[in-house]
């Protein structure tokens, strides 16, 4: 394959992922409400805003949570997909196809979200318990939801929360049952996709 044509499959990959990430954190944020006020909640609403407020005049926003940073997210897996497709000299799939595709990428991003920012408040508990880091609040505002139905059924032993444990192996069967199955069933091209 031609180097300009893997340079240009690598930045569009990275811009879109990296965008895909601010709009599904976004998503993430409405549903643990997370602080609007913390600076790094602000920087990812005035970077995911342009694009957002067109969607939402047409797509309403169901118990004060904002489905059209979902749709937006995966306007931009669709995009992606068939950018790098054009890239490449192909066809691009049948649309109802890259859609499937789109959704089990952005389906992985989440778990892929959640996987590391559990990672980052297990480190964080330990280097700097009670941190009043903007980031590392956003990280255990957006990780709280999944957290606080594994801790209802696992308490802490002796000081020790094990529940972040159990939504490692949740996540990780998740990706091999559901994810990977349907990457499978579906044939999607894993190094076209973002999130998988």
């Amino acid at each position: 394959m031609d180097p300009l044509v893997n340079a240009a499959i690598f930045l569009v990959k990275t811009l879109f992922s990296l965008y895909i990430l601010a709009v599904l954190l976004r998503f993430l944020l409405q549903i643990a409400r997370a602080d609007f006020y913390n600076p790094l909640s602000q920087a990812i609403v005035k970077v995911t805003d342009p694009a957002l407020r067109p969607l939402r005049r047409i797509i309403p926003g169901i118990g004060g949570i904002d489905l059209s940073s979902l749709v937006l997210a995966l306007i931009i897996q669709i995009a992606a997909i068939c950018l790098i497709f054009l890239l490449l000299g192909q066809n691009v799939p049948n649309f109802l196809l890259v859609t499937l595709w789109a959704c089990v990428g952005l389906a992985a991003s989440v778990l892929n979200i959640y996987f590391y920012a559990l990672i980052i408040v297990i480190v964080l508990s330990w280097i700097a318990p009670q941190s009043y880091n903007p980031g590392a609040i956003l990280v255990q505002q957006i990780t709280e939801p999944i957290m606080r139905p594994a801790r209802n059924l696992i308490p802490p032993i002796g000081g020790l929360d094990l529940s972040p444990i159990f939504i490692f192996i949740a996540i990780n069967l998740i990706e091999i049952l559901v994810i990977n199955r349907l990457a499978l069933a579906l044939n999607i091209p894993r190094r076209l996709i973002m999130g998988l």
